[in-house]
């Protein structure tokens, strides 16, 4: 499928995504990114992953944080070291998808979106949440595997891929939002 052609008059698609590619904890990088524009002054509503047991790999649970209220929600399955198949919990991402619904209404300044993935790329996910978002004008900023990159590029448009680095974010930030007015 090709990219679709944006109109000469239509205004930049104002979001972007990190790229895990690996070379940083995205996760924390993403979270303190949030904080550092909260205390500047900003609106930042959205999720972010944690994973309160340590365990990133086959078995640990998966906890989404709401930035504004702090409300948890689990999003993983516990499956067992063994099970190869996929321990994301569709129910725990329905209930935490309120927290994207919600701020699309709050007209925040940014809007961080834990990831673009698999059941985003296949339109299942927070994809309905994103695309609300982004046609409502509302910055979003989130991360994307690389596996996932091409079908985020097609979901946005072309939306950027940002190296995961505090500079290359805040620098997007910087020129999607402007400077962050004087305390």
């Amino acid at each position: 499928m090709s990219r679709p052609e944006r109109v000469a008059d239509e205004p930049p698609l104002r979001a972007a995504a990190v790229l895990d590619d690996g070379s940083a904890d995205v996760d924390a990088l993403l979270a303190d990114c949030a904080a550092r524009q909260r205390r500047a002054g900003r609106r930042v509503r959205g999720l972010v992953m944690t994973w309160p047991d340590g365990d990133r790999e086959a078995c640990g649970a998966m906890v989404l944080v709401d930035l504004d209220t702090r409300e948890e929600y689990l999003v993983s399955q516990a499956l067992g070291r063994a099970s190869a198949a996929c321990r994301a919990d569709p129910q725990g991402f329905a209930r935490a998808s309120e927290v994207l619904r919600r701020a699309g209404g709050e007209a925040p300044d940014l809007v961080v979106c834990n990831r673009f993935g698999g059941m985003e790329a296949h339109g299942e996910g927070f994809s309905a949440e994103l695309l609300d978002l982004m046609s409502a004008d509302i910055p979003l900023l989130t991360v994307v595997s690389p596996r996932w990159a091409p079908a985020w590029t097609e979901f946005t448009g072309g939306a950027p891929l940002l190296p995961a680095r505090p500079e290359a974010i805040e620098g997007w930030i910087e020129a999607t939002l402007g400077s962050p007015a004087p305390a």
